[in-house]
């Protein structure tokens, strides 16, 4: 590089970099000569590195000009290590990090969605077919009765030989009955016929109980996990009865009378079998278990009448609204007004999951009735105050919010009472009781709608949610639980 200019009497620096004595003259070099300097060592070593060798600068001139050229060796810096960006993960994200818990639940949601399908494509099938409501609500409440005699059953088989080897027969089984079902209707078969193929559908195996089983098989030793996962599973429920009776209706309005029975035949038997097929998260069977039923364990008959009360909630909630909307001319926007309430639970029940409880399920149990009790004061108060169908609809949308939580809590305690090895029996009993009260809940709700009014019947789903509390408060604290494996919500698949 060159540093300065030679004027004949001194160095003229260009930078500065130094400035000649005035009391020496600096006498010009020729071209050869160099200025030699000691070597040295100017760059520190790492530890055992060996020493590297001195290449001190060398000093020229050129005409006017002084260059300095340096041969030593430079260290590049080290380029910075960047950070790796913080994710925040949620407990969901956390949940399905585990290996197989995205198959399994793929296949399962997929099962599930027929459960909110069948019952619209029957009634629409065979009311379009035979022209009477009163025949298609016959058939599908002889399926409801069917499926709550013949589930406990089938999940005790689930228990004993794996869900595998159940699971997928079962579900052949109920498909071979709905597609009679649609073949009778189709080709004007007799009454009879209809009833005894809905009832065949009733061995259609509990997928939600059976999903909720691998999560208690899998995170029996998370209680913060289980937690999120029955949450989980819960608002899965909430938003596969809210888009199988759309469906069912697109379907069967879209194309044919029979299609939507059709298509949740098809995604039922795909789902199972694609569930069925993740082996690695089955929980064990159990061949042999000396457990008693679960009918019998402490605190769970007060259990399954409370979750009778809960069901009477739903059936009652869903006639009354029908009704309501056809006395103000909008009939046709009833299951809109209801999907309201459904994904007002499925908000709460994800936001509850991501939550870490708090105290035991003993006390959240009473207090998550109480605010359901309360809740249901909104819709009565809005079509007494209002008349209005969209106040309506927020109210509702506001009252589901007690729904999940009430739901996840509630199983909860089914599950530790539930003996060991008898989980998806348990779970499947809680389910009976919820159909049970269904049915008692619809037929509650129908008759103060057609003796009083509308607005009088939303009093039934308050007065059911009293009864749930009150029954709630009676069950016995479990000093030991028999099965301590941590809940995972209830098995809802049951219209509600």
């Amino acid at each position: 590089m060159v540093l300065g200019q030679h004027d004949g009497h001194r160095l003229v620096p260009y930078g500065l970099l130094f400035e000649p004595r005035p009391d020496r003259r600096v006498e010009p070099r020729e071209p050869s000569e160099r200025r030699v300097q000691a070597p040295r060592e100017d760059l520190p070593r790492r530890a055992g590195e060996p020493a590297r060798p001195a290449f001190p600068p060398l000093l020229t001139a050129t005409g006017d000009n002084l260059v300095i050229a340096d041969f030593r060796p430079r260290r590049q810096k080290a380029p910075r290590r960047q950070k790796a960006p913080h994710r925040r993960t949620t407990p969901y994200h956390r949940l399905f990090t585990i290996p197989g818990t995205r198959a399994f639940t793929v296949g399962n949601l997929l099962a599930r969605l027929p459960m909110g399908m069948f019952s619209v494509s029957a009634v629409i099938m065979i009311a379009g077919s035979r022209g009477s409501y009163a025949l298609a609500g016959a058939v599908t409440a002889t399926g409801l009765a069917a499926t709550a005699l013949v589930a406990p059953w089938t999940a005790r088989l689930v228990d004993r030989h794996g869900q595998a080897r159940i699971a997928v027969p079962a579900t052949a089984f109920a498909l071979l009955g709905s597609v009679t079902l649609l073949l009778c209707v189709r080709f004007g078969a007799p009454d009879w016929t209809l009833f005894a193929a809905e009832a065949a559908t009733a061995t259609a195996p509990n997928t939600g109980g059976m999903s909720r089983a691998r999560w208690a098989h899998l995170l029996r030793d998370d209680p913060a996990a289980a937690h999120t996962a029955n949450s989980f599973e819960q608002a899965a429920d909430e938003l596969c009865f809210m888009l199988g009776p759309v469906c069912a209706a697109l379907l069967c309005g879209t194309f044919f009378p029979e299609a939507g029975t059709l298509v949740a035949g098809v995604l039922m038997m795909t789902g199972v079998l694609i569930f069925a097929a993740q082996r690695s998260t089955e929980p064990p069977p159990q061949p042999r278990t000396p457990s008693k039923s679960p009918l019998l364990a402490a605190g769970m008959p007060p259990l399954l009448l409370c979750f009778l009360a809960t069901g009477a909630v739903f059936g009652s909630m869903e006639v009354v609204t029908i009704a309501f909307a056809d006395a103000q001319g909008h009939r046709s926007a009833a299951g809109a007004v209801l999907a309201l309430q459904a994904a007002g639970s499925c908000v709460a029940g994800l936001l509850y999951g991501a939550r870490k409880p708090t105290g035991p399920a003993e006390r959240r149990h009473p207090l998550c009735l109480a605010a359901m009790t309360a809740l249901m004061a909104l819709p009565l108060l809005a079509a007494w105050l209002t008349g209005s169908l969209p106040a309506l609809a927020g109210a509702l949308l506001l009252a589901g919010a007690a729904t999940a939580p009430t739901m996840v809590t509630g199983m909860t305690l089914v599950q530790q009472r539930t003996p060991e090895g008898r989980l998806n029996e348990g779970m499947t009993l809680a389910v009976t009781g919820l159909l049970g009260g269904i049915a008692c809940g619809s037929a509650t709700g129908g008759w103060m709608v057609e003796h009083i009014s509308a607005t009088a019947g939303y009093g039934v789903p308050i007065a059911a949610a009293g009864s749930a509390l009150a029954i709630s408060l009676t069950i016995p604290p479990a000093s030991d639980p028999p099965n301590r494996r941590q809940s995972l919500g209830p098995n809802s698949d049951a219209p509600h």
